[in-house]
């Protein structure tokens, strides 16, 4: 239902969007999407990728063995479907920017959060190697790591947590408040722009300063 109203939102402006439901952790679900995109409008030439789960907030030691599993292969696997089905398509048409939204986490470890930021901590390092070695291609690759964000997903583990842990996470950061989501979509945009031109393989905070 949000992706309709997002592209609902989009034509609205008088572009055109598109919705594809689709199963990340599905090597051939990723190829057919990608390749029906660049088929459809010949390049492909920006990518961000954001993908979450509703995890269990628990400590490490008591992360039960198929969460695990499922949020691996859901998001870090995912994100390697995606990569390999686009990595040829960027070449073949000069370049393009992939921008990956991560999580500050992995600058301060947040208690409870292991399965939101170890499967990011992969992304990001495929980011590195992306940014390092696609270079040469036009292409480029950096990671936005957001903070605590008021909205999706962080309402829904809202309920996981005590009132008090959540005042607590607010106090550590610098601005004394949580972001919002335009907050961390306007610097990933940002990214894909001819403004970021010299920037790749870079991890930015858009935390409030809970990282410093």
């Amino acid at each position: 239902q949000t992706a309709k109203q997002t592209v609902c939102e989009i034509e609205q402006l008088g572009q055109t969007g598109e919705a594809f439901a689709l199963e990340l952790s599905s090597q051939e679900q990723v190829q057919t999407a990608l390749t029906e995109i660049k088929n459809r409008y010949h390049c492909i030439h920006t990518l961000i990728f954001a993908a979450g789960a509703d995890i269990t907030m628990t400590f490490v030691g008591n992360i039960d063995h198929a969460e695990w599993h499922r949020t691996i292969n859901n998001e870090l696997n995912g994100f390697f479907h995606v990569i390999k089905a686009v990595l040829p398509m960027m070449r073949q048409t000069g370049g393009g920017s992939i921008v990956a939204i991560t999580t500050a986490g992995l600058d301060r470890h947040p208690p409870l959060d292991i399965l939101s930021t170890a499967p990011k901590a992969g992304i990001e390092a495929l980011v590195r190697g992306i940014a390092r070695e696609e270079g040469r291609y036009n292409i480029r690759a950096n990671c936005v790591a957001p903070g605590v964000v008021d909205g999706g997903l962080f309402d829904r583990l809202k309920p996981q947590v005590k009132p008090e842990f959540i005042e607590a996470m607010k106090r550590n950061t610098a601005l004394k408040r949580f972001g919002t989501i335009k907050e961390v979509a306007g610097v990933a945009a940002f990214l894909t722009t001819p403004a970021a031109a010299y920037v790749t393989g870079q991890h930015l905070c858009v935390d409030g300063g809970y990282s410093v």
